[in-house]
């Protein structure tokens, strides 16, 4: 049996709210359509992607493996636990980078129809090897996601 070191693990959590001025249909379809994910989920033109898939089923594996330029190589590997269509998505996702253990997280996402659009609700648990440092990143770092998904819902 293989055993990693990691540094101090923290414990965590953070909900991110954003409204969106179209129907849930339109956000749901974001999340499940593979070639609409592609726009908004990991589209840096910092990162070269080596690996990417996306099976959005109950069990189904969302997988995205590459490298920063000039920087570190980072692999996001998620199963989707619970799906109801244009209500929830529930998922665990864990993350390496230059293959060290970064993290693990059970994220739930919900959609809800409000005047003038959609409110996506992201809430994030889960447990950073690097610390409270990770886990602010980690926020910052998934509300610019929910920023892109926001450009992308605009166009």
């Amino acid at each position: 049996m293989t055993t990693t070191t990691t540094p101090e693990l923290v414990h965590g959590s953070f909900t991110i709210e954003r409204t969106y001025p179209v129907p849930v249909e339109r956000v749901w379809a974001a999340h499940a359509d593979d070639e609409q994910r592609a726009h908004w989920f990991g589209a840096e033109e910092s990162f070269d992607v080596d690996e990417a898939s996306h099976d959005f089923r109950p069990g189904g594996l969302a997988v995205e493996d590459g490298q920063w330029h000039g920087g570190p190589r980072s692999r996001y590997v998620a199963r989707y636990s619970d799906l109801v269509e244009n209500e929830r998505i529930v998922h665990t996702y864990d993350m390496w980078v230059d293959h060290a253990y970064l993290s693990t997280s059970l994220v739930t996402t919900t959609f809800e129809a409000v005047e003038g659009g959609t409110r996506l609700t992201y809430t994030e648990q889960g447990v950073y090897a690097g610390g409270q440092e990770d886990l602010d990143g980690r926020e910052a770092g998934c509300a610019g996601i929910l920023d892109q998904l926001g450009a992308y819902l605009a166009r």
